[in-house]
This record gives structure tokens, C-alpha cells and sequence, in this order.
């Protein structure tokens, strides 16, 4: 059986990941889109900003976000003085590194799922009088819906793993940002903590495994699906 005090790191990871998700899935469906159908001088760039934080280690990312967004930071001081909003050591915070973090593969998802969309479709549309925004929402918006979606799991299931940006723009605070990665490390500096380390690390799996076949399962749909109307 599980505690109060994990549950509550459950309950907290959960949301944390959710809002990663949801607050990420506009930009990083905007970016897909402009990558995948524009030609532009420095598209490459963006592309290679858009997935550095893949290659550069968490805690370097963890870091850039605390110069950005801490409240000493251009933005993160002008949120608080203005708004009264302090991103860092609360959950806003590791809701902010995760985003970060599971930008990359929301973009990567959503922008393979764009780029399968025939753009002879979206050409006859527009031949038989749709404007560019109606031939958007009628035809690339629709079939890339699957492609969305296999994102938002891969991003949910990123913000679960999320632990270098998190402990380090966040902290590791009990209650405000110490999710499932962790209290499992702060249950591996604990002697006898072996077992709630052991249920938390098996939680943790279930819930990223189960994000992974769902995001699968929609992507094979996608492709059935593209596969039927073609």
C-alpha cells in the first residue's frame, strides 16, 4: 500500500505532467507546422534550437531557465513584479522545466504527422475556393489530430521522467516540486527507504510504459487511417 506522502508525489507528478502538456501542445504544434510547411533563412536554426535541450545535459537547460526565468532573470523578475508570479521552487516551476524538456518530441511527433498530410489535398481545397485558414482546419488540422496526439503522450511521458531542469530551476521540495524522479533519488540517499523507492520506481514505469503505447497505438492509427483515405 502506498502512503499519504507518496500518493501526494503521485497526485503531484501527475499534474505537473498534464500541464507541461497542455501548455506546450499550442507552440509545439505552431513550430511543427512552421518547419514542416515553410521555407525560411534560418529554419535550420530553429530546428536544431528547437531540439537542443535533447542533447545538452538537464542540468545546463535547468540552468538557462533559472538565468531566464529566476526571479533575478529578464522574465522571470518582470513576471514577478508585474504579476506577482514566481516560477522557481514551487510546481509551476517543474511544470515550466518539464515543458522545456518535452518540447523537442512534441515538435518531432507533430511535425512528422503534419508532413504526411498530402499537400495535393490541401492544394484542391484551395482550387475549389477554400482560404488558406479553411483548408487548414478541414484537411491538415484533421488528419494530423492522431499526430497530436502521440505527442501530447510523448510529452506527458517525458514530463514524468523530467529530473536534471527540474531539481535544478525547482529544487527538490517536498509537497511543491519533488515529483516521481525525485523522491526516488531522495528516497536512494535514505537507508531503508528501498521499498518505497521500489513502489514509486514501478509506478513510474507503468505510467511512462502506458503513455508509450498509447502515443504507438496512435500513431498506427494515423497511418491507417491516412493509408483509408488515400
Amino acid at each position: 500500500m502506498l502512503s499519504g506522502a507518496e500518493w501526494a508525489v503521485i497526485a503531484l507528478s501527475l499534474r505537473v505532467s498534464l500541464v507541461a502538456m497542455l501548455v506546450t501542445l499550442p507552440p509545439a504544434y505552431a513550430l511543427a507546422w512552421l518547419i514542416a510547411r515553410r521555407r525560411f533563412p534560418g529554419r535550420m536554426l530553429l530546428d536544431a534550437a528547437i531540439h537542443l535541450p535533447l542533447v545538452l545535459p538537464p542540468v545546463v537547460t535547468g540552468w538557462l531557465l533559472l538565468i531566464v526565468l529566476g526571479r533575478n532573470g529578464p522574465v522571470g523578475g518582470w513576471l514577478e513584479s508585474n504579476f506577482g508570479i514566481t516560477l522557481v521552487f514551487n510546481w509551476l516551476g517543474a511544470a515550466v522545466a518539464a515543458a522545456v524538456m518535452a518540447l523537442p518530441l512534441m515538435v518531432r511527433a507533430m511535425r512528422l504527422s503534419i508532413e504526411a498530410v498530402d499537400r495535393r489535398l490541401v492544394g484542391a481545397a484551395r482550387t475549389l475556393g477554400a482560404t488558406p485558414l479553411k483548408a487548414f482546419l478541414t484537411i491538415t488540422l484533421p488528419l494530423s489530430l492522431p499526430g497530436i496526439a502521440a505527442g501530447a503522450m510523448l510529452g506527458f511521458a517525458r514530463s514524468l521522467g523530467e529530473f536534471g531542469a527540474t531539481i535544478t530551476f525547482a529544487a527538490n521540495i517536498e509537497g511543491q516540486t519533488r515529483t516521481l524522479p525525485l523522491a526516488i533519488y531522495t528516497g536512494l540517499q535514505v537507508p531503508g527507504s528501498e521499498s518505497a523507492v521500489t513502489r514509486l520506481a514501478v509506478i513510474s514505469i507503468v505510467l511512462s510504459l502506458g503513455a508509450l503505447l498509447a502515443s504507438e497505438w496512435l500513431v498506427r492509427r494515423s497511418q491507417g487511417s491516412r493509408a483509408h483515405v488515400l
